[in-house]
């Protein structure tokens, strides 16, 4: 006959409540995956911007020699703009996904960013906001470049938009630094 250990004790077989809250729990982690056809979108999206780019570059190309140097600073400036756009956009897919969705199984790969061995919530939108903070840089130095045709009234907003992107992005920073030194201790 034998004897059970006095340390080991019979689990109790899983009640139906038990089993339901489990395929809950499962369902809830799952349903991460409905982001995933959105971070599909944005791929889209980044790739209407290359073809943009692309358009923006050809018409420079093609009106090199007729343009001013006012409208090529322009044409220019557009093209950081879109470029500066589409890494906001490549931050959010890549970061995102690792972030919310499924791991990325990239540690060996050669040309993985530096920034996705780091990469979490309050970091996703510190680099977020300085990005904002930075197309709002172009589009409000496009408008002082083209002050002339600017409407004094879109350029106070610009400057109070970009503002509120600076500001927002500064707070952003300062309690992402407090939080970090709040998880040392």
């Amino acid at each position: 006959m034998s004897h059970p250990s006095a340390s080991h004790t019979p689990s109790a077989p899983p009640t139906a409540a038990h089993r339901v809250e489990q395929l809950f729990e499962i369902l809830i982690f799952g349903s991460r995956w409905i982001q995933a056809p959105l971070y599909g979108g944005l791929i889209v999206a980044e790739l209407l911007y290359a073809a943009k780019f692309l358009a923006e570059l050809w018409h420079m190309i093609v009106h090199f020699r007729e343009e001013t140097e006012t409208l090529f600073m322009l044409g220019v400036l557009s093209l950081i703009d879109v470029t500066m756009v589409a890494n906001l956009l490549t931050m959010v897919i890549i970061g995102g996904y690792a972030t919310f969705v499924s791991k990325l199984d990239l540690e060996t790969h050669p040309d993985r960013p530096e920034w996705l061995t780091h990469v979490d919530p309050g970091t996703i939108k510190i680099k977020l906001a300085a990005s904002l903070v930075g197309i709002s840089s172009i589009h409000l130095l496009k408008a002082f470049v083209d002050v002339t045709n600017e409407n004094p009234e879109h350029i106070k907003w610009k400057i109070f938009i970009h503002l509120t992107f600076l500001g927002s992005a500064i707070f952003l920073a300062y309690t992402d630094k407090l939080m970090q030194r709040d998880r040392k201790h």
